[in-house]
């Protein structure tokens, strides 16, 4: 799932090459700036993939929390540890 927005200054002639790049493969310029990515500093593999959510199927309890939730439940934690922190330190 995309979710992260990231913006990048290039040349003109490196937007060119893009575009034609993109042109040529018939998909996006953002695509073909995704898979340089995944080229030079490797992906997650399929057979990884599919063991991650084997692992998540097979897990027993807990609850589903939405993004959004899960997000604030993080913020609070790191709030409360950065509180306890600055408290142990006398800040």
């Amino acid at each position: 799932m995309l979710s992260e927005r990231l913006q990048i200054l290039v040349t003109p002639e490196q937007r060119r090459r893009l575009d034609a790049e993109a042109r040529e493969r018939g998909t996006s310029v953002g695509s073909v700036i995704r898979e340089a990515i995944d080229s030079s500093f490797g992906e997650v593999s399929r057979a990884h993939r599919i063991r991650a959510a084997e692992e998540i199927a097979a897990m027993n309890g807990g609850r589903y929390m939405p993004p959004d939730e899960l997000d604030r439940a993080f913020e609070e934690e790191r709030e409360e540890e950065l509180a306890r922190l600055h408290g142990s330190l006398g800040l």
